[in-house]
């Protein structure tokens, strides 16, 4: 058996070193090598261990989506705005658009696997005369995003630890917005900790975070249905059944408002992109864990939400109930009081690894734009730890401005605002490079092993016009009449950055950022470098191919 499973090891380490040209002898090293090389010819030098598998790499982009979390915590939006309808069709509609943008993101990263990602695709897809401003006006964006999803995240997992307390205990803990933002920088602390580690430890810590996560799910789905008992609405209330909560008068609009759950979810998934440098075989794994993550969080988020809109027997007592997340009262109508514990406390250690996950995800970007010299102090948030291999500066400025960003905790429609800030910006970074493949850069681009094809344009018009469509809808506010305390500050946060950027564009950057920087020399040079890899890593990875 043993010596079968050897000879199997040998053929596919045979098989892979001819598909990849080289004459190396060991398969993963030959997988690395050439992802060295790839990585070289686009200008870099390797500066990360590349040890995450797909596997790894998925896990890491489905704790981001978090579906059990995400549906848990944005359930009063579809409340709101459609009730039932809102549940079940306010959910599946956009998964199935954005998986246009999760297509067009998965083929630019196959073609150009760095830890730039988005504003990197752009600087190549753009133009000569414009790609430092198509680099400048992603990597703002994308940065904004990053540090925006990083606050929000922990900023839901405070308020999902204080639902607890006052769930335990019986409504006699009942902690105010300070207290909340209090855990949330508590939270902050302990994951700039975290993400200070080496990756390929967080990455496999991931893989049974995720298996927790999706079982939860699951679990959580069937419970739902069984014991509602006869409480359980019908089929037909179930999907068909739909209810204005939002003060829009509107129908049509109100129901569109309940698209806020779902694009809140389905932020992150670059972040495939941004690990790339550390991914073993990026090429061929990023792409298949963005399309894959994103597939398995539409329909798992939809089964989920199904489930709920069968257990939900008033959507108004469950808007006005006392606890900050209005899942809690379902759950505890439902499952009682020790069943809604057990779950709830399974989702805040599952929130608790999106933090983590986003944690890293966000440190790369900041890494990678500053080591195109894009951000004030790049010298230090591009600086790389020898020990853990990790850009701690990185992390703590990540979690710093999040600290900052958490302020709007203050408001009472904090979680709208932050959930728009982060869709906005982010989709702003996620369709430039996209526009770009289809006008200036679509005789230029070279695919990688994942291509789209004639596909690509299609494809691409549908992202594109989503993405607009999107842009608008975030940025109204969530009923009408807004006052200072309800407003949608999501205007707010997008353009105090937005206007930072454009005037530090237009008096400075503009004469000397030429987008990105070459850390490596082309030809032979590149290709020395990057067979200057470390014997013992070598020996490790190899040992770890064969165990599998």
């Amino acid at each position: 058996m043993s010596s079968t499973k050897t000879q199997t090891a040998v053929a596919r380490r045979k098989a892979e070193t001819e598909e990849a040209g080289l004459d190396d002898h060991d398969s993963l090293s030959t997988i690395r090598h050439a992802d060295d090389v790839l990585l070289a010819k686009l200008g870099y030098r390797s500066e990360f261990k590349r040890q995450i598998s797909l596997i790894e790499t998925t896990a890491i982009v489905l704790s981001i989506l978090a579906p059990l979390e995400s549906v848990t915590v944005t359930l009063p939006f579809t409340l709101a705005s459609g009730g039932h309808v809102g549940m079940v069709f306010g959910w599946i509609i956009p998964c199935i658009l954005t998986m246009s943008i999760a297509a067009c993101m998965a083929e630019l990263t196959s073609a150009m696997p760095t830890s730039g990602g988005l504003y990197y695709f752009s600087a190549r897809l753009a133009p000569r005369r414009w790609a430092p401003l198509a680099c400048w006006i992603t990597g703002w964006a994308n940065v904004t995003g990053q540090v925006v999803l990083m606050c929000s995240s922990d900023y839901l997992t405070a308020q999902m630890i204080v639902t607890a307390l006052n769930a335990g205990s019986d409504g006699a803990i009942k902690l105010g917005l300070g207290p909340t933002y209090g855990i949330m920088l508590a939270l902050l602390v302990s994951h700039g900790i975290l993400c200070s580690f080496k990756t390929a430890i967080l990455a496999r810590i991931n893989v049974y975070y995720i298996v927790l996560n999706l079982g939860t799910l699951i679990a959580l789905s069937v419970a739902l249905l069984v014991c509602s008992g006869e409480q359980r609405v019908s089929a037909k209330t179930a999907f068909t059944q739909f209810e204005n909560n939002t003060g829009w008068s509107n129908n049509g609009w109100a129901f569109l408002l309940a698209f806020y759950a779902p694009m809140w979810t389905m932020v992150g998934y670059d972040s495939a992109a941004h690990l790339s440098e550390e991914i073993v075989g990026a090429a061929r794994v990023a792409p298949i864990a963005i399309l894959g993550a994103v597939a398995s969080t539409s329909i798992l988020g939809w089964l989920l939400y199904i489930s709920i809109s069968f257990a939900t027997a008033s959507v108004p007592r469950l808007l006005e109930t006392d606890f900050t997340i209005p899942a809690g009262q379902l759950y505890i109508d439902v499952l009682g009081k020790p069943g809604m514990l057990v779950i709830w406390s399974i989702i805040i250690v599952v929130d608790y690894t999106c933090g983590a996950a986003q944690g890293i995800d966000a440190s790369r970007v900041i890494f990678a734009f500053s080591r195109d010299n894009a951000l004030p102090g790049s010298k230090w948030w591009k600086r790389v730890h020898p020990r853990t291999r990790t850009p701690i500066h990185a992390v703590w400025l990540v979690m710093a401005l999040s600290a900052i960003l958490g302020l709007l905790s203050f408001s009472d429609n904090a979680l709208t605002s932050l959930a728009g800030a982060s869709v906005i910006a982010l989709y702003t970074s996620y369709i430039t490079p996209i526009i770009l493949r289809l006008t200036s850069g679509r005789r230029t681009f070279e695919p990688g092993p994942f291509s789209l094809g004639k596909w690509h344009m299609p494809v691409g018009i549908v992202a594109v016009m989503w993405t607009a469509f999107l842009i608008v809808l975030f940025v109204f506010p969530s009923g009408p009449h807004p006052t200072a305390e309800t407003m949608n500050y999501t205007i707010v946060v997008i353009m105090a950055v937005f206007t930072f950027a454009s005037l530090s564009w237009i008096f400075s950057a503009r004469t000397w950022f030429k987008g990105p920087v070459r850390t490596i020399g082309q030809g032979e040079e590149a290709h020395e470098d990057s067979e200057k890899l470390d014997e013992k890593d070598r020996t490790s990875v190899h040992e770890r191919e064969v165990v599998e």
